[in-house]
């Protein structure tokens, strides 16, 4: 049966830093659209996030995004595409986020929708690059996505979006968004339970029992 004790946690990352921002601006339309089906949304600030590795990770802002990942139960990474790809903004955040902290795993297990705008012709290059990162993150990517077209022509002044087959697509992501995180949030543990990490688990204990046994040993030997 589906959890509904709380709404889905969605975390939304973009990749721009530029005042009119259209990646942040179709970040802040689909958090408006996935809050009307029912979700609690948060969104990072990137300003401010170092370079990755120039700054330990105690660095306010790296513990900031890392808080905000473990807290989500999906997340929706917008990026604008820049020379083919993904931009270093958008890149830098997902560097800071490592595939585990301890016995936790800031990602795995989390749902993950991607979207893109372009100031040109519709591309799905920085789409892609972002299915290949959520898949590195272990995280699973819903099979729905928007890129944006010409983005400068698709807002309001006030920052919405227009009425539009793009706009029509970012419901239809943030829907498919929202259900899945219902289904499978309560199945992650289950669904990344991998025969190599429980061999791995296991030869683990194996060698500390052996290890205390021969301390045992020794003191007994005192």
């Amino acid at each position: 049966m589906t959890n509904f004790e709380h709404p889905p946690r969605i975390l939304f990352l973009y990749g721009s830093l530029r005042e009119r921002s259209y990646s942040r601006l179709l970040a802040e339309e689909a958090a408006r659209i996935i809050q009307e089906f029912g979700a609690e949304v948060k969104f990072f600030d990137p300003r401010e996030l170092p370079i990755y590795g120039s700054v330990p990770d105690t660095h306010p802002k790296v513990q900031e995004l890392r808080e905000l990942s473990q807290w989500s139960e999906g997340q929706v990474w917008s990026s604008p595409e820049m020379h083919g790809q993904v931009t270093g903004i958008m890149k830098n955040q997902i560097d800071w986020i490592p595939l585990s902290i301890g016995a936790v795993r800031p990602t795995q297990g989390r749902t993950l929708a991607v979207m893109q705008v372009s100031g040109g012709s519709q591309s799905f290059n920085a789409v892609n690059t972002l299915r290949l990162l959520g898949r590195w993150m272990r995280m699973f990517t819903i099979p729905n996505q928007s890129s944006v077209a010409k983005a400068y022509q698709e807002f309001n002044e006030d920052g919405t979006m227009k009425d539009s087959p793009y706009r029509d697509r970012v419901i239809d992501v943030m829907e498919e968004l929202y259900k899945f995180t219902l289904l499978l949030r309560d199945k992650v543990d289950y669904l990344t339970d991998r025969y190599s990490e429980r061999k791995e688990k296991a030869a683990s204990e194996t060698i500390k029992v052996a290890d205390n046994a021969l301390e045992l040993n020794a003191a007994r030997g005192k």
